[in-house]
């Protein structure tokens, strides 16, 4: 089937026109510290780990995010680079009692961790108990931020209807998160451009939007960025820092 039968014309030009004029306002830094390189998947081994986390250093990312029993390796890998240690509290459920996000987010900062991604209480958000669910995430940020370290909240948006992520935006606003972030990437759903822009619309502007589950390629990479994330979750770093190198040589 040739391409013209399956995308209009209009289409095919709005894609070619959106390449170029998005083709060279960007370095490969700008890309490499978006990426949040993901080594969380659980049959990972701790050969496939180390690798990892070199190839973290290797392609310059913001951070590697690493299972937690790892981290402290992790951390001692990437020192001497510009690539954060990261692991996440809570994950993927978010269920754990606040003292074991506290204990848990402690143990990952006194193991080097730069950046800590918590999952929030799910049940409790979609039950509208927001006071507990504001004193669970407090905890956990006032802790990072006294040890001078950040926190991404994740909000697992294929469970939640827009009032909750829009409650959620401003609740982390108020607290003063340091990211706001779609998903775990093993929900029912991951990033869409539509949560995006609505975290977006209701963070504030000190509030980052960080976009995870979904983006595989450069151009998605490209598409998220264009609505203000700054940082993406990624499991495919190598393929999509390759095709930058590629594009920005031409």
């Amino acid at each position: 089937m040739k391409l013209w039968r399956v995308h209009s014309q209009s289409q095919l030009i709005g894609i070619s026109n959106y390449h170029k004029e998005n083709a060279m306002d960007y370095t490969y830094e700008d890309i490499a510290k978006m990426i949040d390189h993901s080594l969380l998947n659980p049959t990972l081994t701790d050969k496939e780990l180390e690798l990892g986390c070199q190839q973290g250093v290797d392609y310059n990312c913001a951070s590697v995010c690493i299972m937690p029993y790892y981290l402290k390796r992790c951390a001692e890998i990437l020192r001497g680079s510009t690539v954060r240690p990261s692991t996440t509290i809570a994950f993927p459920h978010g269920g754990h009692t606040t003292a074991i996000k506290f204990v848990e987010a402690r143990q990952a900062l006194d193991d080097g961790g730069e950046e800590l991604d918590m999952v929030v209480n799910i049940s409790k958000v979609l039950s509208g108990d927001w006071a507990y669910v504001r004193q669970d995430l407090k905890a956990v940020i006032e802790l990072t931020h006294e040890r001078g370290q950040k926190v991404k909240v994740i909000f697992e948006n294929c469970y939640l209807k827009d009032e909750h992520k829009i409650r959620l935006c401003e609740i982390c606003g108020e607290l003063r998160a340091d990211w706001v972030k779609t998903s775990t990437g093993y929900g029912s759903g991951g990033a869409t451009l539509e949560d995006l822009k609505l975290m977006r619309a209701h963070s504030p502007a000190y509030v980052q939007v960080k976009a995870a589950g979904g983006v595989r390629d450069l151009d998605k990479l490209l598409e998220v960025r264009s609505l203000g994330v700054t940082r993406v979750g990624a499991s495919r770093t190598a393929a999509i820092l390759e095709e930058c190198k590629r594009r920005l040589r031409k």
